[in-house]
C-alpha cells in the first residue's frame, strides 16, 4: 500500500510580501514626512500664501453725524448708496469685445451710450479699479446687482439727504460726493460730523463676501451728532415770509435772522434766493451764499438807536429832551442832512419815531469822538460774531484818531461804514437785553451763558420804549405792529446785498 501524500506548505512570507509591506511602508513615511515638512518648514510660506487669496484689509465705514433742529428733528443724514467700479483686466480677458447685451445694458443704467462706455473702458484698458458711477438709485443698484457681469462690483457707500430742503440750505450747507463739508455748518463742523474710519483685516470666499473678522487694524471713531439752535417750524415760517416780502417787492435777495436776546441762539436764519442742496446741478456760489454772513451793507436808519444810547449815556440828553429840526435840514460842512419834510421841535423819543436824520445829527455833534462811537464798538461792529459760520464777513468800520463832522453826521444816521445782517441781529439782541451781549450760537446750549455787560441799563431800557413807539400810531413802522404784544422796532433803508 502506497504511503499518503503531504499537502504542499503555502510559505506566510515571501520576497513580494516583503517588497509590497517596504513600499507602503515608504509610501506612507514619505507622507508622513512630507505633511511634518508643510506644517512645520512650509507652514509659515504657505499660510501666507493661503491668506494673499482669502484675507483683504477693508476700511470700516463710519456714516456721517446727523444734523438736527433744537427739538431733534433732523436736518441733514446720510442714507446708504451703493458705487459701482470695475476691474478692466478682468472684463477684457471675459469678454474683450464687449459686444454681450448686457454691457450695452450696463451703459444705459451709468447714463452712458454704449460708443460712449467702450471708449471709456478703453482709456482704462489695464486698470484693476476703476470707479464708472457714484452714488446710484437703488433701481439702478438692483438692475447692476442682476446683471452679474464679470469684473463689475458694486461698493456700499453714503450720502447726504436734506429733508428740509432749501428751507435750511443756507445755513446747514452741503458736502460734496466724498462727504466733505463744503458749505455751512457742513464745512464749519466737518471734523466733527465725519468721526475716522477704521480698517480691519478680514477673510473672505471666492465671491468676497465676509466669513471671518480677524483683527482690527485701526479702531473707527465714530461720528458724532450736532444739534442746532434753531427751531425747524420757526425756520419754516421765516423762510415762507422772507420769499414772500422778496417776491413782492421784487428784491434782488434777501436775508432773515432771529435770536434769542436771552440766550444769544440763533433760533432762524434763511436767504432769498434759496437752492435745493440735494441737488448738485443747483449749488451755485450766486444761490449757495449765506449773505446773512457774507454780504454787507449800510443800516441806515436802523443804526440811530446806537446813536441815541452814546447820546444818553453820555449824559448830553434825556428821553424828554428838546431838540428843532426846523426846517427839515441841517449844512454840515459843505454837505446838507435833510429830513423827508419839516418836523420842527422834536424830543429824543419823537426822533427815534420819526426817524429824524437832522435829530440824531444834531445829537452826534453834541458829543465827543469817543463817546459817540462806544455804543457802535461796544455792540461789535467792525468784527464779525465769532459764530465759526465760514466765509463771515466782518463788514466795513473804519478806526480814525479823528472824525471830521460830516462823517459824525453820516454814521449818526448809518452811512460810512457797513454790517452784516447777523452783526445788525445781533446788535440789537444786546438792546433787547437790556445792555447785555451775549455770544453768538449757532448750537443749542443747555443753558444761557452770564453774558457781559457791554450798554448801560438805564440807556438802553429807555431806547427800546422809544422804539417801541415806531410802530405805534404816527411811526414809520406801524405796519410791524401786532394787537396784545409790545413790539419794538426801527425802520430803515433797503439795503442792497
Amino acid at each position: 500500500m502506497s504511503q499518503a501524500r503531504k499537502p504542499h506548505k503555502i510559505p506566510l512570507c515571501t520576497s513580494r510580501f516583503y517588497l509590497l509591506g517596504f513600499v507602503l511602508l515608504s509610501g506612507f513615511v514619505a507622507l508622513m514626512a512630507r505633511a511634518v515638512y508643510l506644517q512645520v518648514d512650509e507652514s509659515d510660506a504657505l499660510s501666507q500664501q493661503a491668506d494673499s487669496r482669502s484675507i483683504r484689509t477693508r476700511g470700516t465705514t463710519i456714516y456721517r453725524g446727523d444734523i438736527l433742529d433744537r427739538n431733534g428733528v433732523e436736518l441733514a443724514s446720510s442714507i446708504p448708496v451703493d458705487s459701482v467700479w470695475l476691474d478692466v483686466s478682468i472684463i477684457y480677458k471675459k469678454s474683450p469685445m464687449l459686444m454681450e447685451q448686457e454691457w450695452n445694458q450696463l451703459a444705459a443704467i451709468v447714463d452712458k451710450t454704449p460708443t460712449e462706455f467702450k471708449q471709456w473702458m478703453a482709456k482704462r484698458k489695464n486698470k484693476r479699479f476703476a470707479r464708472l458711477a457714484r452714488h446710484l438709485d437703488p433701481q439702478k443698484s438692483n438692475l447692476i446687482s442682476k446683471l452679474k457681469l464679470p469684473g463689475v462690483k458694486l461698493q456700499q457707500e453714503s450720502r447726504r439727504y436734506y429733508p428740509s430742503a432749501e428751507i435750511s440750505a443756507h445755513l446747514v450747507g452741503f458736502t460734496d460726493i466724498d462727504d466733505k463739508g463744503q458749505e455751512g455748518i457742513e464745512r464749519a463742523f466737518d471734523q466733527w460730523l465725519s468721526g475716522e474710519s477704521g480698517r480691519q483685516k478680514v477673510m473672505q470666499d471666492l465671491a468676497g463676501h465676509v466669513v471671518e473678522q480677524k483683527r482690527v487694524i485701526k479702531k473707527a471713531i465714530l461720528a458724532s451728532d450736532l444739534q442746532l439752535s434753531i427751531d425747524a417750524r420757526i425756520q419754516a415760517i421765516a423762510y415762507k415770509a422772507l420769499k414772500t416780502a422778496v417776491l413782492k417787492h421784487k428784491a434782488k435777495a434777501g436775508a432773515l435772522v432771529l435770536i434769542d436776546i436771552e440766550t444769544g441762539e440763533v433760533l432762524a436764519l434763511v436767504g432769498q434766493p434759496s437752492y435745493n442742496p440735494n441737488r448738485f446741478d443747483l449749488r451755485r456760489p450766486e444761490l449757495t451764499r449765506n449773505r446773512a454772513f457774507t454780504d454787507s451793507f449800510e443800516p441806515g436808519s436802523t443804526a440811530k438807536p446806537f446813536t441815541v444810547v452814546s447820546a444818553l449815556e453820555a449824559g448830553v440828553v434825556t428821553p424828554d429832551s428838546k431838540i428843532d429840526t426846523s426846517p427839515g435840514r441841517i449844512k454840515i460842512g459843505y454837505k446838507w442832512i435833510s429830513d423827508g419834510h419839516n418836523n420842527g421841535v422834536l424830543t429824543v423819543s419823537e426822533i427815534i419815531k420819526k426817524s429824524s436824520n437832522v435829530g440824531v445829527t444834531k445829537m452826534a455833534t453834541m458829543m465827543k469822538d469817543k463817546d459817540f462811537l462806544k455804543s457802535f464798538y461796544n455792540v461789535g461792529f467792525g468784527a464779525d460774531t465769532a459764530s465759526g459760520f465760514p466765509g463771515e464777513s466782518s463788514g466795513r468800520f473804519h478806526i480814525r484818531r479823528k472824525w471830521s463832522a460830516i462823517e459824525k453826521a453820516t454814521f449818526a444816521y448809518g452811512y460810512g461804514f457797513t454790517v452784516t445782517p447777523i452783526q445788525l441781529a445781533r446788535a440789537y439782541t444786546i438792546l433787547g437785553a437790556h445792555g447785555i451781549k451775549r455770544p453768538l450760537s449757532l448750537l443749542k446750549l443747555d443753558k444761557a451763558p452770564t453774558g457781559e455787560r457791554v450798554l448801560s441799563e438805564v440807556a438802553t431800557s429807555q431806547v427800546v420804549r422809544m422804539m417801541e413807539t415806531v410802530v405805534n400810531q404816527g411811526g414809520t413802522g406801524q405796519m410791524a405792529s401786532v394787537a396784545g404784544y409790545r413790539i419794538a422796532g426801527k425802520t430803515g433803508p433797503l439795503a442792497r446785498l
